[in-house]
């Protein structure tokens, strides 16, 4: 039986990131991808142009078409933009009494740097999303809004997914690749334990959609029934894989390569 995952979260038409992105991935994992829109995002590789409210209504019979159809695996949490879209899939999950792994990639600031969340809406998160995550994957700003906190040193890492992790989720993956370190190091921290995930900081601007990758990728292996360590482990390695064998399309942040092999999952 093939895994089922869903994803909820914006679009993005150069299909880089978001739910274009999600799909690519899940595919590339040999899971079944299904979407749900939570906005229509006008960018490309340099910046967001525009975005569209979707109705919350549509969002509602969006999710409700799924669910009463298709058994759900996993389901991934990008872009959900305004605070009403936030309330509205965690009631989703209460009402559905879905206890399947929950992906959250904290989608705040897009790499150009707009915002893709209102700050209303970064407070519902914190308070009614993130604390029902399986993992929860933030970058540097993001859980530094989260956690409320400066993040610098490789320390302030650990403590601020140490403070999230204590809103809730069974685990925190805290990525470093905003840090100005050569190497890169994830940290995947979980009740008493933590683990690294290094590699060597590639020197290139094809990294457009990175977060909703490494978070698809993440929940793909959650849906075949690996472990959270595993999960990440084999997402780390397929995102490093998909940045060094970037198409090189765009003038800007360039997209990565989603259909690259992924031996470890064949």
């Amino acid at each position: 039986m093939i895994s089922k995952v869903l994803s909820i979260a914006g679009t993005d038409p150069s299909g880089g990131a978001g739910i274009q992105a999600d799909i690519k991935t899940i595919t590339a994992f040999k899971c079944y991808a299904l979407s749900v829109v939570t906005a229509l995002v006008a960018q490309n590789t340099t910046g967001v142009k525009s975005i569209l409210e979707v109705p919350l209504d549509f969002i509602s019979t969006q999710i409700d078409c799924v669910l009463e159809d298709i058994k759900v695996d996993t389901i991934k949490i990008g872009m959900l933009h305004k605070t009403n879209i936030v309330n509205l899939i965690s009631k989703k999950i209460i009402e559905n009494s879905l206890v399947c792994p929950l992906v959250i990639d904290p989608v705040m600031v897009a790499k150009s740097g707009d915002d893709l969340l209102t700050e209303d809406a970064r407070k519902s998160l914190i308070n009614n999303l993130i604390p029902r995550a399986t993992i929860v994957t933030p970058n540097i700003p993001e859980a530094e809004i989260i956690s409320e906190m400066r993040i610098i040193s490789e320390k302030e890492i650990v403590r601020a997914g140490e403070l999230i992790l204590a809103m809730g989720p069974s685990a925190v993956l805290m990525k470093g690749g905003h840090s100005n370190s050569q190497i890169v190091r994830d940290y995947l921290i979980q009740e008493n334990n933590i683990d690294i995930f290094e590699t060597d900081r590639i020197n290139t601007r094809n990294t457009h959609g990175t977060g909703c990758t490494l978070s698809a990728a993440i929940a793909s292996g959650l849906s075949r029934g690996y472990e959270i360590k595993k999960a990440v482990a084999i997402a780390h390695e397929y995102v490093n894989k998909a940045i060094k064998n970037a198409p090189g399309i765009g003038r800007g942040y360039g997209p990565l390569n989603h259909v690259h092999s992924i031996e470890p999952l064949a």
